[in-house]
């Protein structure tokens, strides 16, 4: 129990991880929620997945709700008969279109705007998601208009082809992901909003309606990626949902007071779409290294580890299609799939079928004890989701085992020189480099070990914990009294370092 409880409230908003989901983003969000006992928690998941049934991560004390809203997939009877326009509705749709399309500067405040007035048309309904104002948004004929405008402009890159069908389908998946702006958020000091574009289309909302301050955890930049569902949508309605992403992800830049990438490559594409660089406090991801403690190698059977969802978007293709080469190289070697969710489970079975792998991979639940996920083997093959961040990766560091990794986003600059780094798309590289690993035990094992200090020295929950205390603290708290200045013979000297920063001070002094 927490006997002095801070009085500030936190609302740690996400797209469908924790607490009700066991991936990586959601052992992250537990960690930090579970290490700032100090603050009160209210936890909202808005998702266009599946609804969860229940927490898959028992709560604390000091978390005082934990709510879920599923935007849902099936359209109500508003959204297939629009009725009349609202006032408004047509101007926001067109600000929304132009913006995305990015015919003005600046293309953020245009589609910010847009976007701002979408949201006043559509205030929480407070006990379901409200889609009846979206229905009336006439966003094919903006489509339209926008699409026409922006082809004729001069001296800029061609859009693809964009039909009446293809405008239809494009404003349709846009009525779906605004539904996010009717979400109604609790009353409290700040919302941490750690996600994708979901929670962050109700995170803005909720700051346009409140003025409640933001804080944005920038944990998967990868915004402009083609998800494997929209591979059978026209070249038109994929631009469409890219520029849409990037557009909510830069306007969450503008209007966040403070910005925290998990690393060095979250940190630049944060700068590259528009975030103030006095805006951005990087925060490495961190681990426990006490449910980590790493064990000793296995028996001598060749045995690789990988860790993920087992999800067409969780790098298992590249994973199988690599293991295929091992095991033609070292015959009995065997892959642990660790972490497969139950609602990856049948995909997974499908994909070792295909590669007629048979009984050398072996697929594992999430563990409940974490020292089980990655000592099952000698080396770890780090192949994440093009947007997964790196938590894994920090996981198997601390857990002592040598690393195969991909380099896809932060990898290199987290693994540094305590493992080996390959180049994404080859799973003949990743082949190469896992064998020679299993044929060296004297140089996995001095690999391991090194990681093992480099997750100790630099990622740690605690320093996670303690910048994370900091930044709530500024951003939460209540204003400071009211000051009355003195009239002195000699001013009193006064500190210039913003509140924002005085963690690092702190931490450098």
């Amino acid at each position: 129990m927490n006997p002095n409880p801070s009085r500030e409230r936190i609302c740690l908003l996400t797209g469908g991880g924790y607490p009700y989901r066991r991936d990586a983003l959601g052992g992250w969000c537990r960690t930090l929620v579970e290490g700032l006992r100090r603050f009160r928690f209210e936890l909202l998941t808005v998702t266009d997945r599946e609804l969860p049934s229940a927490p898959a991560y028992p709560l604390p004390l000091h978390v005082d709700s934990a709510r879920a809203v599923a935007l849902g997939r099936d359209q109500s009877r508003a959204e297939r008969r629009r009725g009349t326009t609202p006032d408004g509705a047509a101007d926001a749709a067109a600000l929304l279109c132009r913006g995305l399309l990015g015919d003005e500067t600046p293309v953020t405040d245009l589609f910010a705007d847009g976007l701002r007035r979408v949201a006043e048309l559509c205030p929480p309904d407070g006990e379901q998601v409200n889609a009846g104002p979206l229905a009336a948004l006439p966003l094919t004929e903006a489509l339209l208009e926008a699409w026409r405008q922006a082809g004729a402009v001069d001296g800029r890159e061609p859009l693809p082809r964009l039909s009446v069908r293809d405008a239809r389908t494009a404003a349709t998946l846009l009525r779906h992901a605004l539904r996010a702006v009717t979400v109604p958020l609790p009353e409290v000091d700040l919302v941490h909003c750690v996600g994708g574009t979901t929670p962050l289309l109700a995170a803005l909302a909720g700051r346009w309606r409140t003025g409640t301050p933001l804080l944005l955890t920038e944990a998967r930049a990868a915004v402009l990626r083609q998800r494997p569902a929209e591979d059978r949508l026209s070249a038109g309605v994929r631009t469409v949902l890219r520029r849409f992403r990037r557009s909510v992800a830069r306007t969450g830049y503008a209007e966040a007071e403070l910005i925290a990438p998990l690393s060095t490559y979250h940190h630049g594409w944060a700068l590259e779409h528009g975030a103030r660089p006095g805006r951005l406090v990087q925060v490495p991801a961190g681990v426990d290294p006490r449910e980590y403690p790493g064990a000793a190698e296995p028996a001598e059977t060749p045995t690789v580890v990988w860790a993920g969802s087992g999800g067409p978007d969780s790098g298992l293709t590249l994973v199988l299609d690599a293991f295929t080469e091992v095991a033609a190289a070292l015959p009995g070697a065997v892959l642990h799939l660790v972490g497969v969710t139950a609602a990856h489970e049948e995909h997974c079975a499908d994909q070792i079928e295909r590669t007629g792998l048979g009984r050398a991979v072996r697929m594992h639940p999430l563990p409940a004890d974490p020292r089980d996920r990655y000592t099952v083997g000698q080396v770890v093959a780090h192949v994440p989701g093009p947007a997964d961040p790196p938590y894994r990766l920090v996981e198997a560091m601390m857990s002592g085992r040598a690393v195969v990794g991909v380099d896809i986003g932060p990898a290199g600059e987290t693994l540094g020189d305590t493992g080996l780094l390959v180049p994404a798309g080859d799973p003949s590289e990743l082949a190469i480099a896992v064998v020679g690993l299993l044929r060296s035990p004297q140089r996995r094992r001095a690999l391991g070990e090194a990681a093992r200090r480099r997750a100790l020295n630099h990622f740690t929950v605690d320093r996670v914990t303690r910048v994370y205390g900091a930044l709530y603290t500024d951003l939460a708290a209540p204003p400071p009294a009211p000051a009355f200045a003195l009239a002195l013979t000699v001013p009193a000297p006064r500190t210039t370092t913003p509140a924002t920063l005085r963690w690092l001070t702190r931490e450098t002094s």
